[in-house]
């Protein structure tokens, strides 16, 4: 059973106002983050744990997997996992309960995370309320979870596709205890295929990961300095931008913190201090305003490091939210300080009571004999989606969209249904084909409160089906047939649902199948960083395998490269060693570039390691999306089996 982060930390509350920062003090300003805007970077990031399952369901672990203590058992009164109710409306599917009907007589259902429409729901509301980029939280993978957290990870790059939104994985330590060497394989043969994902989230050019846990003053993380600080470098050689979920009191090494761990916090590119159970009230998130975020963010700003801080909604089983006082607080804190990324903590973590998903509102929307607390328990009524909206209006404020604001002026209820639709989106155009992909192109529509999306359609004679979502004015069809005619049309959505007509109609004819026989590399003109002896680059393209290219040896990183002679189109390379016996089993650690120009270059495929062996052929085939290159470079920089890089054959195919 996963363990809630609450349940293994301390709580470590700032109650006492003494010493906050006054409003408008000295030390508020601009910031300048280390990096410049990309997916994690200048964004709203939420965690999104996707961790409940139901029986009936499907998922491999068959059980009410934290909705209950036992979960073989349906929740029920004294025995139930969450402490608040979601709001069911927008779900197709429920999953029945042993607890009484809610207070409008409805049957008290729950949600399956398992199920697609429930992650595409939750990533529509993302869409729909500024949320940029989910972290996958993925915990130890290797027990009876596992299975059905991959599961998970494949629906989340799903709906994140489908809805114009990133994510990235966020690993948790907590009671991983093997982590060290498991975690690197986890993200080797599992994880690491989802960055070819276009969903998949980048800052810099590299793949987001981030490791939350490490430092943490506890018994569920015991790990030590060296552990954290190797794992944190193999991501960072893996060519990941890696963050790191860090204790709150992390630069002090007090507290929640380790002492001893500053080398390890100060080599993650990013940082993010936890905050779940610190704060309670306004006057605590100003304590951690004057003392926390202002000397952390000069700290980090010093040392080329980026900084997201937490930004939770509270409690609201403990009667923390304040109807959104508390939340707004720490947008407006943040914003003045200068932060310009912030996580969510959480989206969906209906168990300690954090989440900002849409939530019973009031006493008829959850079950009679809960003892819940609703979105109204202050007094105030919220409406089911308040704290999504409330996320949308602070992102707003914190990406300079509007002005600083410290009072909270996000209605609790909208003051009136919007009816208006978008306007249609004009010039649907085709800017570019392959066998496989049709790219389009868009003008934008207006609306009178604000587009939220585009959905693209595909037309079959009088039928209309839609294929893909975005919030950008262009999208590519993928998962087409090479030689055939397809037609589009694109309308625009506003975040209450009202659609404009269908733009203009285009028809594209994909390309024909691409050649999966020719080598475009063979014969070519070779580069290389270096050789040993006679081994030098033009040995990979000569058609014989029993010839070889090798860098200098112990020198890491090395590459090799084959000039094709024109930009085009490739799709596949295969590698080989020697098949001789004698060429023991080995893994080389490799990445694969491409460059039109020969002087920049870009990665199609990120660095991971790739096992050769003699009794398959001493051969590694590697496929990826379609990409246009000239020269094509391979990178070197680790082999098991011979301190250099090595290849007897270096082939490429467009198909």
């Amino acid at each position: 059973m996963g363990v809630s982060r609450r349940s293994v930390i301390a709580t470590s509350l700032v109650g006492a106002a003494a010493g906050a920062l006054p409003l408008g003090s000295a030390g508020a300003g601009t910031a300048f983050a280390a990096s410049p805007p990309g997916d994690v970077v200048g964004k709203v990031t939420v965690g999104y744990q996707g961790w409940f399952a139901c029986i009936g369901d499907g998922a491999p672990i068959n059980g009410w997997w934290h909705y209950s203590p036992n979960w073989s058992q349906s929740p029920a009164p004294g025995a139930c996992s969450i402490t608040c109710w979601p709001d069911m409306r927008d779900f197709t599917k429920g999953y029945r309960t042993n607890f009484a009907n809610l207070g409008n007589g409805q049957p008290a259902n729950l949600f399956s995370s398992y199920d697609q429409q429930t992650v595409d729901t939750h990533f529509r509301w993302m869409q729909q309320n500024g949320c940029d980029t989910a972290a996958l939280q993925r915990f130890n993978p290797n027990g009876g979870e596992g299975a059905t957290r991959d599961a998970m990870a494949q629906k989340v790059r799903q709906a994140a596709e489908a809805y114009g939104r990133k994510f990235y994985v966020m690993y948790d330590v907590t009671w991983w205890l093997n982590m060290q060497g498991e975690i690197k394989t986890d993200w080797t043969n599992k994880m690491s295929a989802h960055t070819a994902s276009p969903a998949y989230a980048r800052q810099n050019g590299k793949p987001v990961v981030c490791i939350w846990g490490f430092g943490f003053n506890d018994d569920g993380r015991p790990f030590a300095p060296a552990a954290c600080l190797d794992v944190i470098n193999w991501f960072k050689a893996q060519g990941c931008y890696v963050i790191g979920g860090v204790p709150t009191h992390w630069r002090l090494g007090t507290d929640d913190s380790r002492a001893g761990f500053i080398d390890v916090y100060h080599a993650f590119n990013m940082i993010s201090p936890w905050m779940v159970g610190r704060i309670s009230d306004n006057a605590g998130a100003d304590w951690f305003y004057t003392n926390r975020v202002l000397p952390d963010l000069a700290d980090l700003n010093a040392r080329g490091i980026d900084y997201q801080p937490c930004v939770i909604p509270g409690d609201l089983a403990a009667g923390h939210r304040r109807h959104g006082e508390l939340m707004w607080r720490q947008f407006y804190n943040h914003t003045r300080a200068g932060v310009q990324s912030v996580y969510i903590s959480m989206f969906d973590e209906f168990n300690e009571g954090n989440q900002i998903a849409k939530t019973a509102e009031s006493a008829a929307w959850q079950p009679t004999n809960s003892g819940m607390r609703a979105l109204d328990e202050d007094g105030t009524p919220c409406s089911s989606d308040y704290y999504l909206r409330l996320t949308n209006d602070g992102g707003r404020m914190l990406k300079g969209q509007i002005a600083l604001t410290e009072a909270r002026f996000t209605v609790p209820f909208p003051t009136g249904p919007d009816q208006t639709p978008p306007t249609v989106p004009g010039n649907l155009r085709v800017t570019g084909t392959t066998d496989t992909t049709v790219a389009l192109a868009w003008n934008a529509s207006t609306d009178n409160v604000g587009v939220a999306g585009y959905r693209v359609s595909r037309l079959s004679g009088s039928t209309s089906t839609v294929i893909g979502t975005t919030t950008t004015l262009a999208f590519t069809v993928t998962g087409l047939t090479a030689s055939t005619a397809y037609t589009f049309t694109v309308a625009a959505f506003d975040a209450a649902g009202n659609a404009s007509g269908a733009s203009n109609a285009v028809t594209a004819t994909t390309a024909a199948a691409p050649d999966n026989t020719t080598n475009l590399a063979a014969g070519r003109p070779t580069s290389e960083s270096s050789h040993t002896q006679v081994y030098g680059s033009a040995n990979a393209v000569d058609g014989n395998t029993g010839t070889y290219w090798e860098s200098a040896n112990n020198v890491w990183p090395q590459w090799l490269q084959v000039d094709l002679g024109s930009a085009m189109t490739t799709r596949r390379i295969v590698l080989t060693l020697p098949p001789q016996s004698s060429w023991a089993t080995r893994t080389q650690t490799l990445s694969v570039s491409g460059s039109t120009d020969g002087g920049t270059f870009t990665t199609i495929v990120p660095s991971a390691g790739y096992t050769f062996n003699p009794a398959t052929g001493n051969t590694v085939t590697i496929t990826f999306a379609a990409a246009t290159a000239r020269y094509v470079r391979l990178t070197f920089t680790a082999n098991t089996g011979w301190p250099a890089g090595q290849c007897s054959e270096f082939r490429v195919y467009s198909g």
